[in-house]
């Protein structure tokens, strides 16, 4: 009795083994044999054969991660306050920077170690750390230029900004929240004049909607070739510190402009017309009685300044508008190398792709008579244009 129960457990087995592994796969499918298969397994997982390949969008994503990471750092500035009642509060701050070059020089904001008074620490990629040093500050441009003294860096490669377009596919790598070696994805938005430290101005900004977040400052912005455009500076904010779909990079080419002062000199020595202006628009020029509709008035030249050295003059007689004090009869400023001017920003643009010492065409209305004077730009010492 005993052998014929083993030799029906044994049939039984093997009938379920070959009904769930040697049928024709239009018979496994039938309910019955299906309820066998299942029985004792509940959990059926459908696994791919093999890692699908990726697209062309997403190499070209990993090719520039890969590329770039090693060249991002994560940065923290420490600094100690003192509260209310004169105790010592130390304080913390996080940004991202990017390594120049080999020799360790290494670019950020400025809000990033502003007031850094106990020391600024840069983890690079491989999480080793290295003190930084502060070469030099722009805080017009919020831009900060550090050294750190690391083996085998690896640094980014620099693009033109000056012809990128909008809908142009852009990538932004940093350190959002403090998650080091984080990339997003997005378009440049738009290009505009962005407001910066003091009232000053940042031509041909960067807009984004890249996810760009605390943290992310001083980190780059890059194209779809892997080359900086642009540094992260700030995000449009609803109320709450986080992104909004609005982000902003400071233009590579407003970096490489300072970079070499910074260099050299710890500073940028920025360029200067040397004097006191104020816009002018049609209405004004016509009870003015000037002979152009737009243009820059010079109200004062700086004493010893770039204008007063090319011949250029003030005005000299009072007048208002509403309860603002101005002064006529000076020159009219109407362009600078081929370009309209309109109103200071016009000049602001024009002097951003200068230096100090460069020499300018400078084209003015003095009264009715236009004229056209070379100008060597001086350094700006006050809020002068």
């Amino acid at each position: 009795m005993k052998l014929r129960h083993l030799v029906l457990i044994a049939l039984f087995v093997g009938g379920f083994w070959y009904l769930t592994s040697h049928l024709p796969s239009h018979l496994r499918d039938l309910p019955l044999v299906r309820s066998l298969r299942t029985a004792d397994s509940p959990l059926q997982l459908t696994e791919a054969d093999a890692a699908p390949a990726y697209d062309a969008e997403e190499q070209n994503n990993i090719a520039v991660y890969k590329r770039v990471v090693p060249s991002v750092v994560n940065i923290t500035s420490r600094q100690v306050v003192f509260n209310f009642f004169y105790g010592a509060v130390p304080q913390e701050g996080q940004g991202s920077g990017f390594i120049l070059d080999r020799t360790g020089h290494v670019l950020t904001n400025f809000h990033v170690i502003e007031g850094a008074n106990r020391g600024i620490d840069v983890q690079l990629s491989n999480k080793h750390h290295y003190t930084a040093k502060v070469i030099g500050t722009d805080k017009v441009h919020d831009l900060a230029l550090l050294q750190i003294d690391a083996p085998s860096l690896e640094p980014v490669t620099l693009a033109d900004s000056s012809q990128l377009a909008v809908g142009q596919k852009v990538y932004a790598i940093g350190n959002p929240f403090g998650l080091g070696g984080t990339m997003t994805r997005g378009i440049i938005s738009a290009i505009r004049t962005l407001g910066g430290s003091g009232g000053a101005h940042i031509e041909d900004a960067i807009q984004t909607d890249a996810a760009i977040n605390p943290g992310n400052s001083g980190g780059p912005l890059l194209n779809s070739h892997g080359e900086v455009i642009g540094i992260n500076t700030m995000i449009a904010q609803n109320g709450a510190d986080q992104n909004t779909g609005i982000g902003f990079a400071i233009p590579v080419n407003t970096a490489k402009a300072v970079l070499s002062d910074l260099t050299h000199f710890g500073r940028v020595k920025r360029p200067s017309l040397g004097i006191v202006s104020y816009a002018i628009g049609p209405d004004l020029a016509q009870q003015m009685g000037l002979a152009a509709e737009y243009g820059v008035l010079i109200q004062k030249v700086i004493p010893g300044g770039a204008a007063e050295r090319a011949g250029l003059h003030g005005g000299n007689e009072r007048a208002y508008v509403g309860n603002t004090e101005i002064l006529l009869g000076g020159d009219l400023i109407v362009g600078i190398d081929g370009h309209e001017v309109t109103d200071p920003q016009d000049i602001a643009s024009v002097l951003e792709k200068h230096q100090a010492g460069d020499t300018i065409s400078v084209t003015i209305l003095r009264g009715r008579r236009q004229m056209m004077l070379k100008l060597i730009l001086g350094e700006a010492q006050a809020a002068t244009t």
